[in-house]
Parts: C-alpha cells; sequence; structure tokens
C-alpha cells in the first residue's frame, strides 16, 4: 500500500492518508498536521471498498487523517448511501478525509467543447461526491493538450486562446462547487498550462470565486539549477505568490540529477537541496488550519518522509502533535 503525508500548519498533528487515492484531515487545533496517504487499496480504485480495518492500519501508524481519489467515470454510479458508509466509517475511527481528488484524462482546455462540457459534467458529480463525503477540498487537474497525459508538455498549451478556454471552464467548475459548498483545489505544475506562480495568480483571479483555489505543490514550479541551489528565495517567492490562494499543500523536496540536460527530480522532505525549514514554516505562517501531503513515495519511503518532517518541525518550533 502506497501513501502520502500531510501536514496541518499550527500546532499540528500525525494524520495519515489511505489511498485509493488519498488525502489528510482537518482538526481543531491550529498546529502542524501529517497525514499519511495510500493511493489505492489492492491495486483497487473504488474508495466505496474502505473499511474501518484499512483506517485502523493508518490509525495505528500514529496518523489521524486519509484520503482518496475516485475515478471520474466511475463517479456517475456512486451512490449517497456508500458516501455516507464511508464517511461513518472516517467518523467511527476519528480519521478526517481533507482531499477528495477526481481522476480523469481529459483536458479543460480541450479545442472541442463537447469533451470540456463532458469533463465539466464529471467534475461536477465529483463535487457532490465530496460533499456528500465531506471532504474539506476536492483535486482537479487542468490536464494538457498532449495526448500522452495530463502532466505531458506541449506548446499549445501556453497559447492565449488556450488560457481563456481554461478560464471559461473552471468558472463553469466554480459554479458548480459554489452551489454545493465544496473548495475546488487545482494541481499546478511547471509542464502545464498553469506552469509558474504568476499565472496561477492571473487565473485564479480571473475565475474570481473563493472556491478555486491551487494546491501548494512548491517543487513544481522550481525551473533552473539557480533556483533549486537558492531555494529560499525561490520558496518565499511561491508562497507570497501561490500562499494566498492556496488552501491545502503537498510537501516534498528536490533532487537534482546528473545528465547533459536539467533533470528536477522529487525527494524525500529532508533529503533534497530545498530549504524544507522555510517551505514548512511559510506553509505553519500562511495557512493555520491547512494541510500539506507527502506523496509519490515507495511504501517504505513514508515512514523516513514522516519521521523527517517530524524532525524538522522540531528543530524549527513547530509544533507536532
Amino acid at each position: 500500500m502506497s501513501q502520502r503525508v500531510f501536514l496541518r500548519a499550527g500546532v499540528a498533528a500525525l494524520v495519515s492518508v489511505l489511498f485509493i487515492a488519498g488525502t489528510a484531515s482537518g482538526a481543531e487545533s491550529e498546529a502542524l498536521r501529517t497525514a499519511w496517504d495510500a493511493p489505492d487499496i489492492g491495486g483497487i480504485w473504488d474508495f466505496r471498498t474502505i473499511t474501518p480495518q484499512h483506517l485502523h492500519m493508518v490509525r495505528d501508524m500514529g496518523l489521524t487523517g486519509a484520503a482518496f481519489h475516485g475515478v471520474g467515470d466511475q463517479l456517475f454510479d456512486v451512490q449517497t448511501a456508500e458516501c455516507e458508509k464511508v464517511r461513518d466509517i472516517f467518523a467511527q475511527i476519528g480519521m478526517d478525509l481533507p482531499q477528495f481528488g477526481i481522476a480523469y484524462g481529459e483536458c479543460l482546455f480541450d479545442y472541442q467543447a463537447d469533451v470540456r462540457a463532458h469533463t465539466v459534467r464529471k467534475i461536477g458529480r465529483g463535487i457532490e461526491v465530496a460533499r456528500e463525503l465531506n471532504a474539506h477540498t476536492c483535486l482537479i487537474r487542468t490536464g494538457s493538450l498532449n495526448p500522452a497525459g495530463s502532466y505531458s508538455p506541449c506548446k499549445e498549451n501556453f497559447l492565449p486562446e488556450s488560457k481563456e478556454r481554461l478560464i471559461e471552464t473552471l468558472k463553469k467548475v466554480a459554479t458548480k462547487a459554489e452551489a454545493e459548498g465544496v473548495t475546488i483545489v487545482i494541481e499546478t505544475h511547471a509542464l502545464t498550462i498553469m506552469g509558474s506562480p504568476e499565472t496561477n495568480r492571473e487565473i485564479i483571479a480571473a475565475v474570481d470565486s473563493d472556491r478555486i483555489g491551487v494546491v501548494m505543490d512548491y517543487v513544481n514550479h522550481f525551473q533552473s539549477m539557480q533556483q533549486v541551489y537558492d531555494s529560499t528565495q525561490r520558496l518565499n517567492h511561491i508562497f507570497d505568490y501561490m500562499g494566498p490562494i492556496s488552501p491545502v499543500g503537498h510537501c516534498k523536496d528536490i533532487r537534482v540529477k546528473s545528465g547533459l540536460v536539467l533533470h528536477i527530480d522529487e525527494e524525500v522532505p529532508g533529503e533534497g537541496e530545498l530549504d524544507m525549514v522555510t517551505a514548512l514554516q511559510r506553509w505553519h505562517d500562511l495557512k493555520p488550519g491547512g494541510y500539506m501531503l507527502l506523496e509519490h513515495l515507495s511504501s517504505e519511503r513514508y515512514l523516513q518522509a514522516a519521521a523527517n518532517v517530524q524532525r524538522i518541525c522540531a528543530d524549527a518550533g513547530i509544533e507536532i502533535h
């Protein structure tokens, strides 16, 4: 079972995430919380299969939150009673669901209006499910005009008309999110149309909804060796621009790999090049009730990541409980 970790800024608690896709908790204390998330259970991407035993496994790690994704096309078959059952299991174990992700492959600024409309309907159903699950946020992605995948580069992604279509689509998503009382967070990345902190601010401002924000995934916005090796300055820039529009964050580090071209890879927090104290302190200061998650690690490395984050926070005077 692979996992993620969440951090809650303020006075933190250790949280866990269960992934049939995942995210972490929401709590009363104002602290930095960590949550451990596992991407799937037995390879099954169906959150309706969650049992108390699954959450106990996470809870036994000393964590207090869990999260998951739902496959977009399958969400139309999800029943309210099934969401209530999952919600009751979380309540029974005393765990939170800080983020529900919607998995889909379409592009929000596809050339075809019917593709965009279908994706909006799919996300709309995901928003309804997020509300029924009592998730704190609902995660979506912009996609790419490159058919190879949502994070595959494509020069057409960066055309002005692509940005216009994206904003138009996000406004429709925002209307549904506002009606359901659900907060949408967009996963952004240097390889995507929302490829910089400045562009993130611009697009969120254009959508103009308090129910649409971005994920504070700061590692996704390092674009040069100078930025990596002077990470304090870059982190402060990213947090200055994206912090006010980020209800949730992702916590990781950077490793630079040798080669004839620039290759920046993700790393366990505390094992790479970044000033993790600044990253965690800025999140703590900006979002006293916000969460971050550890992601994209093997099962064994999540324990190391959680321990590193706890150590870094303890050394920096950020309380975790």
